[in-house]
C-alpha cells in the first residue's frame, strides 16, 4: 500500500510534466526547482525515508548555510574584511585587542549594524544559488572557481575551534534529521585555530572529530557513527604526498576504526592525474582504504578521465562521481565483478556544469543496469541543500525509469550501508536497525505522515 501511494503521487509528476514539460521539476536546474521540490508530496515521503548512510561528502560543506549565519557569524570575537566592491573577502577569529587583527578589518557586528542588507548579501556570498551573479551560465572552470572561493571564505570560520565542534555536531544533526544513521566524510585535516593563539595539528583535529562524534552519538544513541577519510587537495607534489605516507601511517596506526581511507579532492581538468602519484599511492594502498575522486569530467580519452583506469587498478574501494564511466567499458566490466561502489552526486554534477538535464546523467545508465550505486549529496550546503533526499528526489524522479518504485529506494538505502566500509558486526546491526527503521517508515505513509 505505501508503494502505492508513493506511485500515485511520482504519476502525477510525469502526467503533469508531459502536459507542461517545464513543471517537470527533477528535469529544471535545482536552483530553479528547489522551492517546487520542496512542496512535492514525493519529496515530502522521500524525506522520511530511512536512507542508511551517506558516504560522499565534505566536512566543511554540511551544515546549513543558514546555520552559519544565524549561528556562527553572530558569535562575539568575529572580525571581517570587506573591499571596495561590498564583497566579503574574509573572515577570522581574533582575541579583543589582538595587535594582529589587521588595520582594514573591523567587527562584523559592527558591518552589520550599519547594512540593512548585511545577512541576505552574506548568504550570496557563502552559497551558489544566491549569488547575484548568474551561476548556470557560467562556464566550468568559472564556476569551480566560485565554488572554490566559498571553501576559501568559509575556511577561517569554521576553523576556529568552538566554531568547529558546533559546526560538525549541526552537521550530523542535519543529517539525522534526515534519516541519516552514519557518516563516512572527507576531510582536509585542515589547522584549527584558537584565540590563545594555538594551532592544532592533524591527530588533534582527529580527536576533536572523534570526540565530537561520539557525543552526538551519545546524545542520539541510533546514531551509529562517522569515519573520516583523510582528503587533501591533487594540487600537490610528490614530494609533498611522500611526507603524507609517514603522517597517514600514523594516523591509520592511531586511529584504526575511525580513519577509514585516503582521496585526493579538488577540480580534476586542472589537477595532476592520480598516475602522476602512483609510487606514493602504491605505498598508500598497503596502509589503508582508497576512495578516489575519478572521472569527473566531460572529457573522453584525456588523462582526466582516465584518473578511473588508475583507479581500478589502484583497487579503489569505491570511486567518487565516476561520471566518464560510460566512456570506459572496461572499467565498467570491473567496477561490476568487483563490487566496487560509484558514489554518485547528482546534484553536484549538475550545479557543477557537467549535466544540465539529469534525465541525461550516466547513472541512468548504471541504474538501469544493475552496478553498484549510491546515492550521496557532495557539498550540499553550497546550494542550500542538506542530507541527501534531494538527490535521492532527483535519482528518482530523473534518473531511473517512471515505473522504478519503492523497491528502487530501498535498495539505495540497503547500498549505502552494504558499500560502507563499517565493521562487520556495526554493518549487521546498521542493517537490523534500518530493517525496523523501513517498517515505521512504511506506516508513516500508510497513515499519510508526511
Amino acid at each position: 500500500m505505501a508503494n502505492s501511494i508513493l506511485m500515485s503521487y511520482k504519476q502525477q509528476e510525469f502526467e503533469a510534466g508531459l502536459r507542461a514539460p517545464t513543471r517537470f521539476w527533477a528535469a529544471r536546474h535545482f536552483f530553479e526547482a528547489k522551492p517546487y521540490i520542496d512542496e512535492t508530496p514525493v519529496f515530502k515521503i522521500i524525506r522520511r525515508i530511512p536512507k542508511g548512510a551517506s558516504l560522499h561528502s565534505h566536512a566543511t560543506a554540511l551544515a546549513s548555510i543558514a546555520y552559519v549565519i544565524k549561528n556562527i557569524t553572530y558569535r562575539n570575537n568575529l572580525y571581517v574584511s570587506i573591499d571596495d566592491e561590498n564583497e566579503m573577502v574574509n573572515f577570522k577569529f581574533f582575541a579583543p585587542n589582538d595587535p594582529a587583527i589587521p588595520i582594514l578589518w573591523r567587527p562584523i557586528a559592527e558591518a552589520r549594524k550599519v547594512d540593512p542588507n548585511f545577512d541576505k548579501k552574506l548568504k550570496q556570498q557563502l552559497s551558489l544559488n544566491d549569488s547575484p551573479i548568474n551561476f548556470i551560465q557560467l562556464n566550468i572552470h568559472e564556476k569551480w572557481q566560485r565554488f572554490q572561493l566559498i571553501f576559501d571564505r568559509l575556511k577561517p570560520l569554521l576553523t576556529y575551534r568552538p566554531v568547529f565542534e558546533d559546526y560538525f555536531y549541526q552537521a550530523l544533526k542535519e543529517l539525522y534529521e534526515d534519516n541519516i544513521k552514519y557518516l563516512e566524510v572527507r576531510t582536509t585535516l585542515p589547522e584549527l585555530y584558537d584565540l590563545h593563539g594555538h594551532v592544532y595539528n592533524a591527530n588533534e583535529t582527529i580527536q576533536l572529530f572523534y570526540d565530537i562524534s561520539e557525543k552526538f552519538k551519545n546524545d542520539y544513541p541510533e546514531f551509529l557513527g562517522v569515519k573520516l577519510i583523510y582528503a587533501p587537495k591533487r594540487f600537490t607534489t610528490n614530494a609533498i604526498l611522500e611526507r603524507h605516507i609517514h603522517s597517514i601511517k600514523q594516523m591509520t596506526d592511531a586511529w584504526p576504526h575511525f580513519l577509514a581511507g585516503f582521496d585526493l579532492v579538488g577540480q580534476e581538468d586542472i589537477g595532476p592525474p592520480l598516475k602522476d602519484f602512483l609510487p606514493a599511492l602504491l605505498q598508500i594502498r598497503n596502509m589503508t582504504n582508497l576512495f578516489f575522486h575519478a572521472g569527473e569530467t566531460l572529457w573522453n580519452g584525456q588523462i582526466i578521465d582516465e584518473n578511473l583506469v588508475d583507479a581500478v587498478l589502484l583497487n579503489a574501494t569505491r570511486i567518487g562521481h565516476a561520471f566518464a564511466i560510460l566512456k570506459h567499458p572496461e572499467v565498467l566490466d570491473i567496477v561490476k565483478q568487483r563490487n566496487i561502489a560509484l558514489e554518485i552526486c547528482p546534484i553536484s554534477n549538475q550545479v557543477l556544469g557537467l549535466v544540465n538535464d539529469l534525465r541525461n546523467h550516466p547513472a541512468n545508465f548504471l541504474i538501469a543496469n544493475g552496478y553498484p550505486v549510491v546515492i550521496t549529496a557532495d557539498d550540499p550546503s553550497l546550494w542550500n541543500a542538506t542530507g541527501l533526499s534531494y538527490d535521492w528526489y532527483m535519482t528518482f524522479m530523473a534518473m531511473s525509469s517512471r515505473h522504478a518504485d519503492l523497491h528502487l529506494l530501498k535498495q539505495l538505502a540497503i547500498n549505502s550501508i552494504n558499500y560502507s566500509v563499517m565493521e562487520d558486526e556495526l554493518k549487521e546491526k546498521a542493517l537490523a536497525q534500518w530493517r525496523s527503521d523501513w517498517q515505521v517508515f512504511l506506516q508513516q505513509i500508510i497513515d499519510r505522515k508526511f
